[in-house]
């Protein structure tokens, strides 16, 4: 008695089912590109649109940080041009070391 409702329902419901034709097999399905070379390309362009999308978070945060900093001098520069103020090196070696730091 328990399963009598399942057979009544698997009664009204088989007759809906509809079988395919005999050839259905043979036809192409509709996503046959996928596991071809559609697939690798849509692949690598999901990685692609991945990608794009870190790295402008990335920049974005890295300009967001940098926003209202001022720029930092020359950390080597300043310290021979104290050097220099002390007199700590003459005239001559402040020349050549500014000249090695590409100043």
């Amino acid at each position: 008695m328990a399963y009598g409702w399942i057979a009544g329902v698997a009664a009204g419901v088989l007759p809906l089912v509809q079988e395919r034709p005999y050839g259905w097999q043979w036809e192409m399905h509709p996503m046959w590109w996928m596991w071809g070379a559609g697939g690798i390309v849509m692949m690598l362009g999901m990685l692609l649109f991945w990608a794009a999308v870190i790295a402008a978070i990335v920049v974005g945060v890295r300009w967001l940080t940098r926003e209202g900093r001022e720029p930092r001098a020359d950390s080597a520069m300043g310290i021979l041009r104290e050097r220099y103020a002390r007199g700590d090196i003459s005239r001559e070696e402040f020349e050549q070391r500014r000249n090695d730091l590409g100043r």
